[in-house]
């Protein structure tokens, strides 16, 4: 029996208010501690993001973007350099996805990090030292304003400035072809691979 997932989504580009998070080297270990890692899913994970950075031993907030109203609901995460890196535990862009965040935008990512999150769908894009920063001052300036951030164009609009940005080529096509899901394009195939099976005289004529 032949099983049809529903097609991946073409993403062509992303909207939505901004957060930052100031500082270089941010690794997987502070996006999302180890011993919140011990989940059979990784639904929940969101709660945790950033848990350390957050709060204190005794569960007395500390100061941190993801604790302030004013960026409640923000989607599009402003970070510095290297950010990811560390262990290569998908766990990070997990937590991060399910806290809300849809895109993420810096100055340089982790390799494998980011190759995480561009297969789950959330594109990251680099931008030079300088407009990073602008684009951090004016989402604590404005948090309300809504940035947009094309991936045909490879181009970034916000409060009404136009920055270039850069993709990884692989990852950009795939998004925009909606092949960024390798599980799902594989499952929308399967009435092909179950015709190639049968074919295979090694599987069905011994």
């Amino acid at each position: 029996m032949s099983r049809k997932s529903n097609p991946v989504p073409s993403i062509k580009s992303i909207q939505g208010k901004c957060i930052p998070v100031r500082g270089n080297e941010i690794d997987t270990d502070r996006i999302i501690p180890a011993r919140f890692m011990k989940v059979v899913t990784f639904d929940g994970l969101g709660e945790y993001a950033f848990q350390d950075e957050r709060f204190d031993q005794d569960g007395r907030v500390k100061p941190h973007p993801f604790n302030e109203d004013s960026f409640k609901g923000a989607s599009i995460l402003l970070v510095n350099k290297n950010f990811g890196c560390g262990s290569s535990r998908e766990h990070a862009p997990q937590a991060l996805q399910r806290w809300g965040i849809k895109a993420i935008i810096g100055e340089s990512f982790a390799e494998i990090f980011a190759g995480n999150c561009d297969a789950m769908g959330i594109p990251t894009a680099t931008v030079p030292p300088d407009v990073i920063e602008e684009l951090m001052t004016e989402a604590r300036n404005h948090p309300k304003a809504e940035l947009k951030m094309d991936l045909e164009e490879q181009a970034i609009m916000y409060n009404g400035n136009t920055y270039a940005m850069v993709m990884n080529r692989s990852s950009r096509s795939a998004l925009l072809a909606g092949t960024w899901d390798s599980t799902a394009t594989l499952l929308s195939s399967m009435e092909e691979i179950n015709n190639k099976f049968e074919e295979l005289p090694y599987i069905n004529s011994f």
